[in-house]
């Protein structure tokens, strides 16, 4: 029980993290005026990505997609203030600061969900 109210808690932090970022931050954001010189896939099958790592350069605009290929999932980056799902799957961003970011799960998808963690590497 401590576990999921733990769980829970830290979950709606990240979501209010989120919620309360500025689309143009200092690490990056989602633009809509910009022009992708690059495009990144993310696909999500049951509890993990399709890869442990993806990386992207600094300064260069990238238009990511994700698809869930298997179950009912979401991706949540909050470094980046970037969040996809079925309904809105893709956005192009520009990445300003180097750094690992965290990549998540977003939707409750099972008992795997809490492992369901990448990383997105910004060199």
């Amino acid at each position: 029980m401590k576990k999921t109210v733990a769980f829970l808690t830290f979950f709606l932090l990240l979501l209010a993290l989120t919620a309360c970022g500025n689309k143009s931050g200092s690490a990056g954001g989602t633009q809509t005026d910009l022009a992708p010189e690059a495009e990144l896939v993310i696909e999500a099958t049951n509890y993990q990505f399709d890869q442990a790592e993806y990386h992207l350069q600094k300064d260069v605009p990238v238009k990511i997609t994700f698809k869930s290929a298997e179950g009912n999932h979401g991706m949540l980056v909050p470094g980046l203030k970037l969040q996809l799902d079925g309904k809105n799957d893709s956005a192009v961003i520009l990445p300003k600061e180097a750094g690992e970011y965290e990549l998540a799960c977003s939707i409750m998808c099972g008992s795997g969900h809490g492992t369901m963690i990448s990383k997105i590497i910004v060199e």
